[in-house]
């Protein structure tokens, strides 16, 4: 299905796209920090779906054609600083966006799979709305705790260059930054990246976006707490190799979180090179399994359609409460 779109709320509205049979269990596919949807590539996607999940991939608000908010991204002080005080959202908002998407496109409970900051994102819609998300899979991702998950120190240079402007420019940008992040013990896969990057470019090509984004992780600050209630049967996966999220951040993702499974993928970096597709959709399909088969799926369905008529006693979302699934 081509791309649509659709009004989350508070202004937002975002571009998704579809795959396989929506009478199949949903898996909602959350891409990471100034990175659009079609870095789920296609063929992915579809691999995905002819194992019998209905793909659902979207744009992340301030990326692609989603909405675009006002206000500046921070500036390198506020980065370095790590000042809270730049950003103009959270990853809570941005989990709330997601939620709402499956709501509105009534596709919730949905099994939640996120890369880099959208693993952030979809550790903190399964903390936060336990009744929306049947598993969790965080790829390439950490915990916000400071000294965890952090970069190599040789990738500050161009992690704080903006993207230049021109197609031709960003496409060479785009093969430099992840010939520094990508895996070096795989293949690279040198056309994808440029067909990505060229298209990515033609979709959108606000500088200001990722920064915000940024500036949401930043304010967001250490989750650890948080993903301590998440219930969701949860893997967490990550790169031997991973440059730009150490691994000891997926560690403690993965300690963080009750029961979550580890795997460490050797030789992989900060992308999803195609070598290690069949290992990764295996690893998610079987996850999306520990969550239960096609009737447990409609169990799901039903406890959450219940949950959403039912009456909402006085006072119940009161400040600091966990969203249970309400709108």
């Amino acid at each position: 299905m081509g791309e649509q779109f659709c009004d989350v709320g508070r202004g937002v509205t975002l571009c998704y796209e579809t795959f396989g049979q929506r009478s199949d269990p949903t898996a909602v596919l959350i891409m990471g920090l100034g990175t659009q949807m079609v870095a789920w590539p296609d063929s992915f996607c579809e691999q995905l779906a002819s194992r019998g999940l209905h793909v659902l991939r979207f744009d992340n608000r301030d990326i692609g054609r989603s909405t675009h908010l006002p206000g500046a991204p921070p500036t390198t002080a506020q980065l370095l600083r790590r000042s809270k005080h730049a950003a103009h959202y959270t990853l809570a908002d941005m989990a709330d966006d997601t939620g709402a998407l499956l709501r509105e496109l009534e596709l919730a409970p949905a099994h939640v799979i996120g890369a880099s900051m959208g693993g952030m994102i979809a550790q903190t819609l399964a903390a936060r709305h336990p009744l929306l998300a049947r598993s969790l899979v965080s790829i390439m991702s950490s915990t916000g705790r400071l000294w965890i998950g952090q970069p190599k120190p040789r990738l500050y240079p161009l992690l704080l260059t903006a993207p230049p402007q021109g197609r031709d420019a960003f496409i060479a940008y785009m093969e430099r930054m992840f010939t520094a992040i990508g895996s070096p013990g795989l293949p690279r896969d040198v056309d994808d990246l440029r067909e990505l990057a060229g298209r990515s470019y033609d979709r959108d090509h606000d500088r200001g976006g990722p920064g915000r984004q940024l500036a949401a992780i930043i304010a967001s600050g250490d989750r650890t707490s948080e993903l301590r209630r998440i219930e969701a049967p949860t893997l967490v996966i990550h790169g031997s190799a991973d440059p730009l999220v150490s691994p000891s951040g997926g560690r403690a993702t993965a300690r963080a979180i009750r029961g979550a499974r580890l795997m460490v993928i050797e030789g992989m970096g900060h992308d999803l090179p195609r070598a290690v597709w069949p290992t990764l959709i295996d690893a998610i399909v079987e996850n999306c399994a520990r969550a239960g088969g096609v009737s447990e799926h409609h169990r799901w369905r039903t406890r959450y359609s219940a949950r959403q008529t039912s009456p909402i006693p006085a006072g119940h979302r009161a400040a600091g409460h966990r969203d249970r699934g309400f709108t």
